[in-house]
This record gives C-alpha cells, structure tokens and sequence, in this order.
C-alpha cells in the first residue's frame, strides 16, 4: 500500500554507523574511522621514512675501523720509551706488541732506544689480517734443534758470545781468551785474595776476575748471578770492557 510505504524508516549509510557507538549510557559520538586510518598510515609512513634515514648512517663504521688499524711512523724522540709510545698511541698489546713489531729495528735488547728510529705501530696487525699463515707453520719451531755447548773453555767462550749478541755486546773469540788465558788461565773458580781489591774485601773472581760491585753493576740478563759461574763472569765482564773501553778486544793488560 502506497500510505504505508511512506512511513519505511531508511536505512542508516556505512558512514553513519561508522560514527555512532553504544555505551551504557546511550548512544555516544566515537571518533570517525576514517580518522583512526589516517593516524594509523602516518604512524607507518613515519616509522618508515626513520628507517631509511637511520640505515645508511651505519654505514662509515666500517671506513673509522680501517682508519684506526691503518699503520703509521713514529720517529723516537729522546726521553722515549717503548712503553711511553704504546700507551700513548693506545697500542694494542702494550710496549710488548709494539717490540715484536719492530724488532729487527730495535735490536736485541727492548730497554734500548735511539731518538730517530723508526717505529710502525699497528703494521703486523695488519700484515697478519690481510695475510694469515698457514696452520702447516705452526709446528715448525718443534723441528729446531737447540744449541748446546762443551762444558769447557771453548764452550763457555762460545755460549757466552751467543748471549753477548743478543745484547749487543761486542767481542770476539780471540779477544775473550786472550784476557781470560792472561786473568786466570782458564780457572773459573780463580781468586786473587792479595791485590789492593782484595784489601778492600773485594777479591776477583773467576775467568775474567771481575770484583763483586763490577759483576753486580754489569751483570747481563739470564745468566746466573753467581761470579764464579763461566758464561755468567765472562758476559759481565766483557760487558763491563764495552762500556769502558769499548770492546774486550781492545783489553790487553790489567782492566
């Protein structure tokens, strides 16, 4: 019927009902829908477009970290020494990584610089990065065989200059047996308990017949601390005639 059709009730559109909510109170306006997606893509585009700043800014580590293994030259000024120049560079291994690094400029002996030398610091670091060895080398210092000496004159002569080069101390053969033939004509266990030293309760002793104070003042690292001891009283005397003389080789009387 055409009067009844006039009172239908029309239906509500989706946006409508996208802005009426039941509450147990009644009806209540909510937030439109539309506006909860728009906030929703905005929180995303937003956390995108972060991402994408963030993500190239990593990138230079990898440049800083190449920069700080990159070797560099440090000339030796007086005052220096090997520990003073690792923990001011921040050496990686202390005053001892940076002596294996430049050994074969520094010498035997890591308490003895001269201003002027050259020192690379971090260049084995990097030498061993960029080229490993192989594992095959680690098992060739088993197959050296140790150097052993005659427990006699020439063996102490010859054990004593091994370590004498070690420390850059100067001497030859010749020169230590022509002083030790004339000190104490090869004895170890020599005395002189009449001379002006003996006097003074210093007595020489040994092949070299070195007093206690000069053996003590001169004695050379990893050889016994007893006088009498061959390679021990040869080291530290010929020690000793380097310093003041220069070589033992240029001792030719009483020293």
């Amino acid at each position: 019927m055409p009067a009844t059709g006039n009172h239908r009730r029309r239906k509500s559109s989706s946006l409508s009902r996208g802005f009426i909510a039941v509450t147990a109170g009644g009806a209540a306006l909510a937030l439109p829908v539309i506006g909860a997606t728009t906030a929703s893509a905005a929180s995303v585009q937003s956390v995108a477009t972060v991402t994408k700043t963030v993500a190239p800014a990593a990138a230079p580590a990898k440049g800083i970290a190449a920069a700080k293994t990159t070797p560099s030259v440090y000339s030796v000024i007086a005052g220096d020494t090997l520990y003073k120049i690792a923990t001011g560079h921040s050496v990686s291994g202390g005053w001892q990584q940076l002596y294996q690094d430049n050994r074969e400029v520094i010498g035997a002996d890591p308490a003895v610089i001269r201003p002027g030398m050259k020192l690379t610091i971090g260049a084995k670091a990097e030498t061993t990065a960029a080229e490993p060895k192989p594992a095959a080398s680690s098992a060739t210092p088993s197959t050296a065989k140790p150097v052993t000496y005659t427990n006699d004159l020439d063996g102490w002569i010859k054990e004593s200059l091994a370590v004498m080069a070690q420390h850059g101390i100067p001497g030859s053969y010749d020169g230590i047996h022509r002083n030790i033939m004339r000190e104490s004509s090869g004895n170890p266990r020599a005395i002189n308990n009449w001379d002006s030293n003996a006097a003074k309760g210093t007595p020489s002793k040994g092949l070299l017949q070195v007093i206690d104070p000069t053996f003590k003042a001169y004695h050379v690292p990893g050889t016994s601390m007893d006088p009498y001891d061959p390679v021990a009283n040869i080291t530290a005397a010929c020690n000793y005639a380097a310093a003041k003389y220069g070589s033992i080789d240029n001792v030719f009387g009483a020293y």
